[in-house]
């Protein structure tokens, strides 16, 4: 992104005057600044706001004295609190340097200028040029990327920023008592209560936002661009991408459907070490953002925060039915849902989700946690993934795991790591049995479940990895599913040789088709799957050339 000219704001209630400043201060800066006129002090100030939401610098300002309603000294005693690394120049009368002295108290003045300023080679750019280099040794950032103001323990505030991280989506966090913050509020004419505010890159505020308007801001598509489709994949995890990566490379009119942001659990693991030909690992975001960037150079579309609640036949197609009644049709679908993290069921812990307690990585919060103690809660590799990711921050990571050790459920390369890294401790039969906290987490009570005794511990981090919950409520009575609620595919749907229930062709189900002829499944959404990201690829491929067999037919 190109960062604007600084600005040199000038304000004037006299036309003349105005002008001829102006034409000034363009002759000979305006190659390099961009000189913004105002006639009145409070225009001004609209004008320094717009700026600052913008993220735009303002090297000098330059007030006249005599303004009515709001004198030269009030603006810039004003405009301090917006840019306050700005130079301060009033221009005065001969009859008003008493009042310009005064004000060299009150708002810091750098300079007073007497007008007229005539020839400007000798009154105004000696002055001008001074300050402005005094401003370039400490000019106020340009601010290009996206900006949040929130609170440290606010749970839509670290929604905002995990909505954000997930996505990809550069930003700043900025605490709302820090000066910045502060700043940014006044700019957008708010107070500490109106809290999430994000600032985008062209300036404009939104407060509170839901993902759906983040997702529209910060350039992701929300809207299909056709009502029909040879295939829609739901879910954006590994296997969702997969699938839109081999579909749309194949010919498929594709598009992928995602709630909340692409990646899925994968996309939140700080590093991927076993995945085929990354042999120094690599992030989940990064291998995330490269599949992504892969399916739509292929030609997927991918929709952010839209959310499939239910599906419906149509002849030979489904409609797949969006939260907000719209709707769109496939020839075939792929179910990648994946699963989510279980919730612990310990008392306090619901209140206090999102502000110390987290399901799930958050790394947006790792640097938050840096010299303090942090919690993990899970035994897999994803607790293991986290657990080494915090280390870098935290003064002490605590692994608290129900069984005696770690080799039942996570890769030994991992356990190895962990066993290196000297700030990471696991505890073995250990479970949270519960939390406090005034509006953030305090303090945690751990049982061992073997003696049955509990001792607390100050805690304000608590990251949660555990079970594998699908999302596949919304197809009850629509797909066969298991118990906990996988969706069963292909062999698990014949049972001595008989189809399943409703089945209507006199083929068996293809090896990843559902109870729904058209309709696959892949990764972790499928019951028995392997419960790893190239598994989950490798589904989504296969998926894919399985629709190919099934739409021959059609």
């Amino acid at each position: 992104m190109n960062v604007p000219n600084p600005a040199i704001l000038t304000v004037d209630d006299d036309p003349a005057v105005s002008r001829a400043v102006a034409r000034d201060l363009r002759r000979r800066y305006g190659d390099r600044y961009r000189i913004v006129r105002a006639s009145s002090g409070e225009e001004a100030l609209e004008a320094l706001r717009e700026l600052k939401l913008r993220g735009e610098q303002v090297a000098l300002m330059l007030a006249d004295y005599r303004m009515p309603k709001m004198n030269g000294v009030e603006f810039l005693e004003a405009a301090m609190d917006l840019f306050p690394l700005a130079r301060r120049v009033l221009l005065t009368a001969y009859a008003d340097n008493g009042a310009a002295i005064d004000a060299i108290n009150v708002v810091d003045l750098d300079h007073y200028l007497l007008k007229p300023w005539n020839p400007p080679e000798e009154h105004l750019y000696p002055v001008v040029d001074t300050l402005l280099e005094t401003w370039r040794a400490t000019p106020d950032p340009a601010a290009t990327d996206i900006r949040v103001v929130g609170h440290r323990w606010s749970a839509p505030s670290f929604a905002v920023r995990d909505f954000l991280t997930r996505n990809l989506v550069p930003y700043r966090w900025l605490l709302a008592d820090e000066p910045e913050g502060a700043r940014l509020l006044a700019a957008a004419g708010l107070t500490a209560t109106q809290l999430p505010l994000v600032v985008t890159a062209d300036g404009t505020a939104l407060v509170r936002p839901t993902e759906a308007e983040l997702a529209v801001h910060v350039g992701l598509s929300t809207a299909p661009a056709s009502e029909l489709y040879d295939l829609v994949v739901v879910g954006g995890g590994p296997a969702g991408l997969g699938a839109a990566v081999y579909g749309a490379s194949e010919g498929l009119r594709t598009v992928l459907v995602e709630r909340r942001a692409t990646g899925g659990q994968a996309g939140q693991s700080s590093r991927i070490e076993n995945y085929l030909g990354f042999p120094d690992g690599v992030s989940g975001a990064q291998l995330t953002d490269r599949a992504r960037r892969q399916a739509v150079k292929f030609g997927a579309e991918i929709l952010s925060t839209r959310e499939v609640v239910a599906m419906e036949p149509a002849g030979s197609a489904r409609v797949l039915r969006f939260d907000d009644e719209s709707a769109i049709t496939a020839q075939s679908v792929i179910l990648a849902t994946g699963v989510s993290y279980r919730r612990l069921a310990a008392p306090g812990l619901d209140a206090l989700t999102g502000c110390g307690v987290f399901y799930g990585s958050a790394r947006s919060e790792a640097p938050s946690c840096s010299k303090e103690d942090v919690y993990v809660v899970g035994g897999a590799n994803s607790a293991g993934q986290a657990a080494v990711y915090f280390s870098r921050y935290a003064r002490q990571v605590h692994i608290l795991i129900r069984g005696d050790d770690l080799s039942r459920s996570m890769s030994s390369y991992l356990i190895s790591q962990i066993n290196a890294i000297d700030n990471i401790t696991v505890n073995p039969c250990t479970e949270v049995a519960a939390a406090e906290g005034e509006g953030h987490l305090e303090r945690l009570t751990l049982r061992d479940n073997r003696s049955g005794s509990t001792r607390t511990v100050d805690a304000s981090w608590l990251f949660v990895f555990i079970g594998a919950q699908p999302g596949t409520d919304w197809l009850e009575g629509t797909v066969a599913r298991d118990a906990q609620g996988f969706l069963l595919t292909g062999p698990s749907l014949v049972t001595d040789g008989r189809l399943p229930a409703g089945w209507p062709l006199t083929r068996a189900p293809y090896h990843l088709e559902t109870s729904v002829p058209g309709v696959f499944a892949a990764g972790d959404v499928r019951a028995s799957s392997v419960k790893r990201v190239a598994s989950a690829v490798g589904d989504g491929a296969m998926a894919v050339s399985l629709v190919h067999e099934y739409l021959e037919t059609q």
